[in-house]
């Protein structure tokens, strides 16, 4: 009986050390929170600053985002389903809305899959790499959700966020929104 016990706690000890290591350097879809596609919309007045975005893009480029402009911040990785599965729909309303500044902030992955990323699914606007852009949203609507998608009002401040994937018509009407 003691025996039997002490084998069931070394087997379970196993499982928990074994459930807890990250299984090598590579990351899984495991290992990040989906959004549901939740909506949450701040209305004038109570909207917090947005945190400057500039730094290095994939391409290379020294990029800052326009001042004055409504725009649209995607933060996404290449080895997320839900963000390959959004991806035609940013685009397609970044062709729709070429008044409306549209970046994407890379997070936890390689430059070599997020290039190949971008080139197979035709992103034409900028991403950023520097994750750690994401802190400045701390205060506002931070990026809960691996995809998330926030958008900035053209006085500079915080006025919306997709916790998950956004599709053509509820990203088009919340920018329509924010641009009242």
């Amino acid at each position: 009986m003691k025996r039997s016990r002490s084998l069931i706690l070394l087997t379970a000890g196993l499982l928990i050390f074994a459930g807890c290591s990250g299984g090598g350097s590579s990351t899984t879809e495991e290992s990040f929170v989906v959004g549901s596609g939740a909506q949450t919309f701040i209305k004038e007045g109570s909207r917090e600053k947005a945190p400057t975005l500039s730094g290095m893009t994939l391409t290379g480029v020294n990029y800052t985002l326009p001042a004055n402009t409504v725009a649209v911040v995607n933060v996404w990785a290449s080895w997320c389903s839900p963000c390959r599965a959004e991806a035609p729909a940013l685009v397609a309303v970044a062709e729709k809305y070429p008044d409306v500044a549209f970046v994407g902030i890379l997070t936890r992955d390689n430059l070599v899959n997020a290039e190949a990323f971008v080139r197979t699914k035709n992103i034409t606007y900028p991403t950023l790499i520097d994750d750690a852009l994401l802190i400045g949203f701390k205060r506002s609507l931070p990026a809960n959700a691996i995809p998330s998608t926030i958008i900035i009002d053209n006085k500079g401040f915080v006025a919306a966020r997709v916790s998950g994937v956004v599709t053509i018509g509820s990203l088009s009407a919340l920018i329509e929104k924010v641009q009242g």
